[in-house]
């Protein structure tokens, strides 16, 4: 039977110390650690998730400070607000949602934003770092709460061979550069990808991130294999079947309560580092 990897209490346990590490930040700076997010427009989901990222710093210490700003806005315009974020040091933190209307060129404003306050992990510059293993980046927030979760289950990565499933920027190609610096070998499949059974059947890690529902089978898979679930889908399933995967792996991850949590822990987390790194701590 697999071990479930349990993100939820994961999550609790690093937003529990978060929490005592804000309260000791403001009591030594006398000063708030902000994280600014930006949504554009009025779409319904995208309104949620900032509302739910909100609830998250709140309830750790950190100071959540909504940007609403109208569909009709312009890249200059949306451009000009990053740019005034970027200027005020009470900031720590930079978030614009995904996804921006059409009319705005979201990929110079994800960019615009400075790198010690792109705790979201969505520029290209950050990206570039993450990928040699420099320093002064961080990651983006789902690839790195996969590492998270495997590492606090001792998980080996160094020297297995890793199966990515699916290459978008925000979560395959990250999670790949992520086990790559972590020297395992990686093998990144897609949509293009002729015989994906095979490249499955000899994975000791699949990272499932492509988007369909249940399209991973147990009968893919190799006996022993740690399976990670980065999928969510409608009926709260993932990207793996589960039943079938859990008979053949050694780690699963639950779809709810796997990977989920630990999305905006992360990003919580990579905002304290930024306050602490702007004290100098």
């Amino acid at each position: 039977m697999a071990t479930l990897l349990d993100g939820k209490k994961l999550s609790a346990e690093i937003r529990s110390e978060l929490k005592q590490k804000a309260a000791r930040i403001q009591n030594q700076s006398g000063r708030e650690i902000v994280l600014a997010t930006i949504l554009v427009g009025d779409d319904p989901a995208s309104a949620t998730y900032v509302k739910m990222k909100a609830r998250a710093c709140e309830s750790i210490g950190i100071t959540s400070r909504p940007v609403e700003l109208s569909a009709s806005t312009s890249t200059a315009e949306l451009l000009a607000v990053i740019d005034e974020l970027n200027a005020d040091a009470g900031v720590r933190g930079i978030l614009l949602q995904h996804p921006v209307p059409e009319q705005i060129d979201e990929r110079a404003c994800f960019d615009r934003i400075q790198a010690a306050k792109d705790v979201d992990g969505v520029t290209t510059l950050g990206f570039g770092q993450i990928s040699f293993g420099l320093p002064g980046a961080y990651p983006a927030c789902t690839p790195a709460g996969i590492i998270r979760l495997m590492d606090a289950y001792q998980i080996q990565i160094e020297g297995q061979h890793a199966v990515v499933v699916g290459r978008s920027a925000i979560l395959g190609r990250p999670v790949a550069e992520l086990l790559l610096n972590r020297n395992a070998t990686v093998t990144v499949c897609h949509s293009r990808t002729r015989d994906l059974e095979s490249h499955l059947s000899r994975a000791d890690i699949v990272i499932a991130a492509v988007g369909k529902p249940e399209f991973i089978h147990g009968r893919h898979l190799k006996p022993g294999v740690v399976v990670m679930d980065a999928g969510y889908n409608p009926g709260n399933v993932g990207d793996v079947e589960f039943a079938s995967c859990e008979a053949k792996a050694s780690y699963i991850t639950p779809v709810p309560g796997g990977v989920g949590p630990m999305t905006i822990t992360m990003l919580l987390e990579h905002t304290m580092q930024s306050a602490q790194a702007a004290l100098g701590q």
